[in-house]
């Protein structure tokens, strides 16, 4: 129309361009010259529109109050309808429908309905070009759906890892049976950039590591060690996992084709009441989760074959890939992600002094008196690494009175018995302070229940008067009754007889 109405201004309008348009549209001649006459008469080439119920911010805050239930929202409206005749007039459900299609994305109508997640599923991302072998790395935590057997104790294993971007190689993975700290990274990483055997051929140093704000990957021992070769660690914003989706997509992949096998699996089918089929399930140790982890490891990055590779294992194409390496060197390898307080100690007749215990090694002997600086593995106080102060390696050092496996054994099932106590206790104590209401079909005030006599109170109350006071005063003994036979006061308010004794007293 906005064309037809410059020819028609300028005079320049004939029937041939009416009916083009006609038919180019699907409409009769007729038609298209009746809206040209409207054109004409109102000015505007838009055509009139009639009003229409539309979603407004109100509707989306009453779908989001009602989790998406469009036939809840409808009745809201009809309330406040009843309620206010001032209200906009409610349309029918299917205007109702209609109206949240056609205004309301798909994303939308899930994130109101389910939230963030749900809306997330709807948006489209982009990739980033393939890039070539050690351009970029990225670092995750997985913490492992299966219970395993750590020490006659249950526990769920946490797996940190690196892989290769670009050919989706596995570079490096540490284990630990609790949640991961920055020794499991410096562990992963250390693996990772060693190319010797039995961790390579893949290796070497990244371009940069890509991690989601791990306070583990940020930290200053893994920051910097990385930092001294150059590698940049990127901290992407947080619960964005599509920035780092090729860690992701391993995450899922050994949960789908490894763990969900595995004896003790806590996402496997649940019977009624939620139980499992086989609730005595025999667990792995950790050892046995560690070589099946270590194998599945080896097969995905020589035998799996990722469909973006076409038809190469990730080894076969990093094999493949010509861009040079750089290596780390052995020497600098062997003490990646130590820690150095700052402090210089002295070796004495007892060794090295660090947090309090003493540390000796063979070589030590005839060397008292020189003063070093320590270095250390986070977490790892067992042993220690004794360098000069001008920076030349002199040697390990391991932590001179260090308890048997036994003590340790029996100090740990000490603790563990004193917080099963303390937790039977509290648990206890919990159920004293439970109340319990009786259950109702209509808006009353709650009734409490467990009726409690008079009686029962008021005994109740003496123990508890009794027990802080025996709790103030350990001495303090209660009175007993008073026998039948004693002679007990008169009240004060009893009358004496006129002699001015009393029945008792004679």
């Amino acid at each position: 129309m906005p064309r037809l109405m410059v020819l028609d201004h300028r005079g320049q309008l004939t029937s041939a361009h009416v009916r083009l348009v006609a038919t180019a549209i699907g409409r009769s001649e007729r038609t298209v010259w009746r809206w040209v006459a409207e054109a004409r008469a109102t000015g505007r080439s838009d055509g009139k529109r009639r009003p229409r119920f539309t979603v407004t911010p109100e509707i989306r805050r009453l779908l989001a109050l009602w989790g998406g239930n469009a036939s809840a929202v409808l009745r809201e409206l009809q309330q406040r309808a009843r309620a206010d005749p001032q209200q906009p007039k409610v349309p029918s459900l299917a205007t109702f429908h209609r109206a949240l299609r056609r205004d309301l994305t798909p994303g939308d109508r899930a994130g109101l309905a389910r939230g963030e997640a749900a809306r997330r599923a709807f948006d489209v991302f982009g990739q980033r070009p393939p890039g070539s072998r050690n351009e970029a790395w990225e670092g995750d935590h997985k913490c492992v759906p299966v219970k395993v057997w750590v020490e006659d104790e249950l526990v769920q294993p946490c797996l940190t890892w690196f892989i290769d971007c670009a050919r989706k190689v596995i570079m490096g993975w540490a284990v630990t049976p609790h949640a991961a700290s920055r020794d499991a990274v410096l562990a992963a990483l250390r693996t990772a950039l060693d190319r010797s055997e039995p961790f390579g051929p893949a290796g070497g140093l990244p371009g940069l590591v890509r991690v989601d704000r791990g306070k583990e990957f940020l930290c200053a021992p893994v920051t910097l060690a990385l930092g001294a070769f150059a590698v940049p660690v990127v901290d992407l914003p947080a619960y964005n996992p599509h920035l780092k989706g090729t860690i992701e997509a391993l995450n899922d992949s050994v949960e789908e084709m490894l763990f969900v096998s595995m004896p003790r699996y806590t996402g496997q089918q649940k019977l009624t009441g939620g139980r499992t089929a086989d609730p005595d399930e025999p667990a792995l140790t950790f050892e046995g989760f560690v070589g099946l982890l270590q194998e599945w490891v080896r097969g995905w990055n020589y035998e799996h074959k990722p469909d973006k590779l076409e038809g190469l294992t990730p080894m076969e194409a990093w094999r493949a890939d010509p861009t040079p390496l750089y290596d780390v060197p052995a020497a600098q390898l062997a003490h990646f992600g130590l820690e150095d307080d700052g402090s210089t100690r002295v070796i004495t007749t007892r060794g090295v002094r660090w947090r309090n215990h003493d540390y000796i090694g063979p070589w030590m002997v005839g060397m008292g008196g020189t003063r070093v600086s320590v270095r250390h593995l986070p977490h790892h106080d067992a042993s220690i690494e004794v360098f000069g102060l001008d920076g030349t390696y002199l040697g390990s050092a391991v932590l001179a009175e260090q308890a048997s496996q036994e003590q340790v054994r029996a100090v740990r099932n000490a603790r563990k018995a004193k917080e099963r106590r303390l937790r039977a206790d509290l648990k206890a104590a919990a159920r004293l302070r439970r109340d319990r209401f009786k259950a109702v079909t209509s808006a009353t005030p709650p009734q409490r229940l467990g009726s409690l006599t008079e009686a029962e109170a008021e005994a109740e109350l003496a123990r508890g008067s009794t027990t802080a006071l025996r709790r103030a005063d350990p001495g303090y003994i209660p009175h007993m009754p008073v026998p039948d036979g004693w002679a007990r006061p008169a009240a004060p308010d009893t009358p004496l007889p006129e002699n001015g004794v009393s029945e008792e007293d004679e």
